[in-house]
């Protein structure tokens, strides 16, 4: 029997969440597997795009892969946001918006979410956000249970504030904590219940 590996990374911005670049006019985008020296068969769990960062999973395991991107565990995002988000804005979130999924009106599952004061402290991005000249930002820290393509980012921005940088710190009862940018740590599960 074939014994399967899973890392813990903390996926840089400017990275795209696979090994393999198949698409023809994406010729120099960096890739997870520039990271480290992964096996072979190794799969991003749920992905992250490119200008996201934070807390990924990696497996050889496509069993494990089911059971993390299941609805019954929770996904923390910390988002900065344009602007000074209300907190009328945070509920309209926690019940619920409707975004576009792949053409078509999707409805978000009710969410957790609430404004992060003081504002989280994270090492500055490679490429410059912006800044303050172009207004305050806010930062704010959403939890859901389902994961649409680029969802949070079409969520905040349904509320009317953008995003400008999204860190997922936390999967089940894993989070980021330290782990530096591009960090790496191999375990022997991932113990998210």
């Amino acid at each position: 029997m074939t014994k399967h590996r899973h890392f813990i990374i903390h996926k840089p911005f400017g990275y795209l969440s696979q090994f393999v670049n198949n698409q023809s006019k994406r010729k120099n985008k960096k890739l997870l597997g520039e990271l480290h020296d992964f096996p072979e068969g190794i799969m991003a769990i749920g992905r992250l795009d490119e200008t996201s960062e934070g807390l990924l999973f990696l497996t050889t395991d496509g069993m494990v892969s089911e059971q993390v991107r299941s609805k019954k565990v929770a996904k923390e995002y910390y988002v900065q946001v344009d602007g000074n988000i209300t907190q009328e804005a945070i509920d309209v979130l926690k019940a619920g918006v409707e975004i576009g999924v792949h053409g078509k009106k999707y409805q978000t599952l009710p969410c957790e979410a609430h404004i992060l004061n003081p504002a989280p402290t994270f090492k500055a991005r490679t490429k410059k956000l912006r800044d303050s000249r172009h207004g305050p930002t806010s930062w704010l820290s959403i939890t859901i249970h389902e994961g649409k393509f680029r969802q949070v980012r079409k969520m905040t921005a349904k509320v009317g504030f953008p995003t400008l940088r999204l860190m997922r710190i936390r999967i089940g009862t894993i989070l980021l904590n330290d782990l530096p940018s591009g960090g790496i740590i191999e375990v022997d599960s991932f113990d998210i219940s």
